[in-house]
């Protein structure tokens, strides 16, 4: 049987006025995640009627494979930003698929 894969479900707020550069900031972490090892998925949403709001929905092989990605540089370098960028923290979430 095949291992489940680890989802992430992660949500970003801007801060008012920041919201052109956090979208521009977030889509740049999408290419280099897409190559690391382990990732299945790194699809980044915008919410319908609140520009601020953002979600990246995310499939890993492994929590391993997720903890290196956390540690990269790029990923480093946002949350060393993340008082300058965000009106709250970030809000992550893993889940696992039961059915």
């Amino acid at each position: 049987m095949k291992a489940a894969l680890l989802t992430v479900v992660a949500t970003l707020k801007a801060k008012p006025g920041r919201e052109a550069e956090v979208r521009r900031t977030l889509l740049a972490l999408i290419a280099p995640t897409r190559q690391e090892p382990g990732c299945q998925n790194y699809d980044l949403h915008q919410a319908v009627g609140d520009p601020a709001a953002f979600l990246f929905h995310e499939n890993w092989t492994s929590k391993r494979h997720l903890d290196d990605h956390l540690a990269r540089p790029h990923l480093k370098a946002l949350l060393a930003r993340a008082d300058e960028l965000f009106a709250e923290p970030p809000q992550i979430a893993l889940w696992e698929k039961i059915g």
